[in-house]
């Protein structure tokens, strides 16, 4: 007895004061399917329209050039900027490479330093030894500033060689300190900006040691990426998003911007407040009226011409990365570049701003799992009653699950492609690690950016870097000019 009255009465009771929780899940439930088949009928359109252009063109992988016909003489040299600050771990065996692979380029590498990182410019003046390719460029404000900032700086100093020496560079290639560069990849970029204005090649991470199942789903990230959705935006004609690395400006479409910019209070052509400056810059060529193109191309050994780095293989390390991508991307770019041209390039833009939706669902679907976990034990016991649901939403469920397990195997097939079986498994073991890092680092980029609306600084919130690719590679063969033929229309 309780209060007079009885204990089965009492227990029913107690067990009836779960009805807001069945409320609650079926809440949650319609919400995260609601999203889930949104989710899934945009990534099937992208992989219909990809089996469609690989079966147009009758294969379904990158065309090879050929090792054949020296390229001609590129008209004027291409310039390749480094923004480096504490990165003296790895900005000496970047340069080292590419003065390595690169040896019959005409290009000159323009490293951007903080007069307060001495271990830095150190390491550059080592790895340079003299080379006058190598243009050391000191930041006149203490770092860190911003990566843009840096990249100002470089742009300036490019400015004012061309002035002095009365040459104008044929274009200008962006690459981080802890990048290893392909051989051909200045010939490709050199040749593509001929005709366009902006081009992008692959970003391929390299497995860092160990277990890798952080660091791990990058790769599995960017190879489906820059084989599937990038070669679909490509084709499409959409506006493309600079990486960052492997990505090359015409000149001309470069001092444009500069213009515009500088007409905005900036320094140079990237936008200083902005964490992914290299996103919004490739979307601005397009907006512009600016030609772009993706490049995804093989060697003529089968080897993907690609910039291959190290990404962070801890949680913390990926979460502040990925922090910085969502904030930039989805909510700074939201704000400065608003939902500009063609139907095909909002529903990009849309792709691309969907962190922070991603976060929230892929949240609702995990406390949704946990939630059903707390209540089976009731309902098995008959202390609750089940909810059938619609027949709607039962259907609508078994398609979510048929459309995770269509992508399983797409992320399995593109990883396995790259890397080998095993890494193809382990990739989608990482697709939970992808998501929890994903979920945290939507919560904090949303934060993040409530603070600048209320007057932070935006800072260089960068990624340290430890260990190198061209460290465990060693050796990389010398570089080969492609034909001109080679490149796709």
């Amino acid at each position: 007895m309780f209060d007079g009255v009885p204990a089965a009465d009492s227990a029913i009771r107690f067990f009836h004061g779960f009805h807001w929780l069945q409320i609650l899940e079926r809440e949650l439930l319609y919400f995260a399917l609601f999203w889930f088949v949104i989710g899934m009928i945009d990534e099937m359109l992208i992989d219909i329209l990809w089996f469609a252009l690989r079966l147009r063109s009758g294969r379904f992988e990158s065309p090879v050039l050929p090792a054949t016909h020296a390229l001609p003489v590129a008209p004027a040299p291409i310039a390749v900027f480094i923004a480096a600050w504490q990165e003296a771990d790895v900005i000496g065996a970047t340069i080292g490479h590419m003065l390595g692979v690169w040896a019959r380029e005409s290009m000159r590498i323009y490293v951007g330093c903080y007069c307060n990182d001495a271990p830095t410019i150190a390491a550059v003046m080592r790895a340079a030894r003299g080379d006058p390719r190598i243009r050391i460029v000191i930041n006149d404000h203490p770092g860190p500033t911003t990566k843009a900032d840096c990249l100002n700086r470089l742009y300036a100093a490019l400015v004012e060689d061309e002035l002095r020496q009365g040459q104008r560079f044929l274009g200008v290639v962006l690459h981080d300190a802890e990048d290893m560069v392909h051989p051909r990849e200045l010939s490709v970029i050199g040749e593509a900006l001929a005709s366009v204005d902006f081009v992008q090649l692959p970003v391929r991470p390299e497995m860092p040691p160990g277990p890798h199942w952080v660091g791990g789903h990058y790769a599995d990230e960017f190879v489906e990426s820059h084989t599937r959705v990038l070669t679909v935006r490509d084709a499409l004609g959409a506006a493309l998003p600079a990486a960052g690395v492997g990505c090359g400006f015409a000149r001309a479409m470069l001092s444009r911007i500069g213009v515009l910019r500088r007409e905005q209070g900036e320094r140079g052509p990237f936008v200083a407040e902005c964490f992914t400056e290299d996103y919004e810059i490739g979307m601005l060529v397009s907006h512009l009226g600016g030609k772009a193109r993706f490049l995804r191309l093989r060697d003529e050994t089968g080897e993907l011409i690609a910039t291959r780095s190290y990404f962070p293989d801890t949680v913390a390390g990926a979460v502040r990365q990925k922090t910085r991508w969502i904030h930039g991307i989805a909510l700074q770019s939201w704000d400065r570049l608003g939902w500009m041209g063609r139907p095909v390039d909002v529903w990009m833009a849309l792709r691309d701003r969907r962190g922070p939706l991603v976060a929230l669902v892929l949240s609702v679907a995990y406390a949704l799992l946990l939630l059903q976990a707390a209540l089976a034990p009731l309902r098995a016991m008959h202390w609750i009653e089940g909810d059938p649901g619609l027949p709607l939403v039962h259907r609508l469920v078994w398609l979510s699950f048929l459309g995770l397990l269509w992508r399983m195997v797409m992320r399995f097939g593109f990883s396995a492609r790259e890397y080998g079986a095993m890494e193809g498994l382990r990739a989608v073991g990482r697709i939970p690690v992808a998501n929890i890092i994903t979920i945290i680092a939507g919560r904090r980029a949303l934060v993040a950016y409530c603070r600048t609306l209320r007057g932070k600084t935006v800072a260089w919130d960068k990624t340290p870097h430890l260990d190198h690719p061209v460290l465990a590679k060693k050796v990389m063969r010398p570089a080969m000019a492609p034909s001109p033929e080679g490149l796709p229309a």
